[in-house]
């Protein structure tokens, strides 16, 4: 009781009114939380986002790192087209967007694929995506594994194609009905500025604290949401929070009550995959990759990974680590990773090739405790768990994320639509009520009217 009493004593936060109050907080200031708080501003209610990192972006981060160089370290494309809400954002702010190559370059040992064997592979892709997504269809929640058809010679490679690179799981710990949920991401963007370009843009107008770590969420009281954090309280009407399946499944953050059984489940059951990253340089592009092409290896097992060549058209690649093998490789640490890298040029493009490799740069988002993880995907059997993520709890706990999203899950703009969707959820609470005279949009609107 002490130690409560003297945490109720901090001070508040510096941004906040003198009373400690806000209409709507919003937890995470990823794509959902960003998302979410635009559109509670527009409706002319009071909304503080409260982020635990010093930055803003969740799973986005872009930046030069060390090699002077943009690049993005997490997420790295959006999907859509100009019917994405973050494309038509992008494009007015005028931030470069671009159209990688299409489809994917296929290397067979150290060489690259032939046209019949490229035939063979995208018939085999199809074949089993027809399977999975039939089965999801009819309705039969089973691991997308069980349901795939005997691709002779090409079973390894189309099973980390559809799980570790599109779910960031293995092909067994992914349910067959999400699998099918997801809409086709064939239509994709990248940012020359890199992906946080665009968020950094959403979030100019709103009222952001950064190294803001909420530790409890309490939504017991009458009217209120008491919000407990590393730096003092806050009350509020509602909370929005878009921390990671893994991060609440962990108990990163007390509710109080505690959640539902159902609620708590459904975190569990979409937890995040493992998606890590390597940057690496190539000086002087000695593969021949065309900018910002995809590359994918005929293999026998799982244990593989995904390059993406000349970055920005620069000397640049991805090396992507998904899946279980992507996992074991994170906790085994960052030379393990770099050792395998090594090992996997050498197998594709010869035994002196390593020598090749430049600076790297290591991403371990499974390590990150404010993440946990790479992208959402539903076990098998539990589907039905991202629409339990869309329900309040308590009337005024509303979850967002890619993970609450059913049909775009596992990207930046099905975060994005997340955020709007429990926004307006939220501003249903006030129906009726008078709008708050100090909220960003009305302040907006004053200074454009010359008030």
């Amino acid at each position: 009781m002490a130690g409560a009493a003297a945490f109720a004593a901090a001070p508040a936060l510096a941004a906040l009114p003198a009373s400690g109050e806000v209409e709507v907080a919003v937890v995470g200031a990823g794509a959902a939380g960003i998302a979410a708080a635009r559109r509670i501003a527009a409706g002319g209610r009071s909304c503080l986002l409260l982020e635990a990192a010093g930055r803003i972006g969740g799973r986005v981060r872009s930046g030069p790192g060390k090699f002077g160089i943009v690049h993005d370290q997490g997420a790295h494309r959006l999907y859509g087209g100009g019917r994405s809400a973050l494309v038509q954002l992008a494009r007015a702010e005028r931030i470069r967007l671009f159209e990688p190559p299409p489809g994917r370059r296929l290397y067979v040992g150290e060489r690259e694929a032939r046209d019949n064997e490229y035939d063979d592979f995208t018939a085999a892709l199809r074949r089993a995506s027809r399977a999975i997504i039939a089965a999801g269809e009819a309705g039969r929640d089973v691991a997308a594994a069980r349901v795939m058809p005997e691709l002779p010679g090409w079973d390894a490679s189309v099973a980390f194609v559809l799980g570790p690179l599109f779910a960031s799981k293995d092909l067994g710990e992914v349910s067959s009905v999400d699998f099918a949920r997801a809409e086709d991401r064939t239509e994709d963007l990248g940012c020359r500025d890199g992906l946080a370009a665009v968020l950094a843009a959403a979030a100019k107008p709103l009222r952001i604290e950064l190294d803001t770590l909420v530790r409890s969420i309490d939504a017991g009281g009458r009217g209120a949401v008491v919000l407990q954090t590393a730096r003092g309280n806050l009350r509020a009407r509602a909370v929005i929070v878009t921390a990671s399946t893994n991060v609440l499944a962990a108990g990163a953050i007390e509710f109080r009550p505690a959640l539902p059984r159902r609620a708590a489940d459904a975190l569990a059951r979409v937890s995040l995959g493992s998606y890590e990253r390597i940057v690496f340089e190539l000086a002087g592009n000695p593969f021949g990759f065309r900018a910002d092409e995809r590359i994918v290896f005929k293999v026998a097992d799982q244990r593989t990974a995904a390059l993406v060549g000349r970055v920005n058209g620069s000397d640049l690649a991805y090396a992507d680590l998904a899946g279980r093998f992507g996992g074991e490789l994170a906790r085994a640490g960052e030379a393990a990773m770099l050792g395998y890298l090594k090992e996997l040029i050498a197998a594709q493009f010869g035994a002196a090739a390593p020598v090749k490799i430049g600076r790297t740069e290591v991403v371990r988002w499974s390590a990150d405790p404010l993440i946990r993880g790479g992208v959402s995907a539903a076990t098998p059997g539990a589907a039905a768990s991202r629409r339990v993520l869309m329900e309040p709890v308590q009337d005024r706990v509303f979850f967002a994320g890619e993970a609450a999203h059913e049909t775009q899950w596992g990207t930046v703009g099905g975060a994005w639509s997340s955020g709007e969707r429990a926004a307006e959820a939220a501003l249903r609470l006030f129906a009726g009520a008078p709008a708050t005279p100090s909220s960003p949009a009305q302040a907006a609107k004053k200074k454009r009217r010359g008030k």
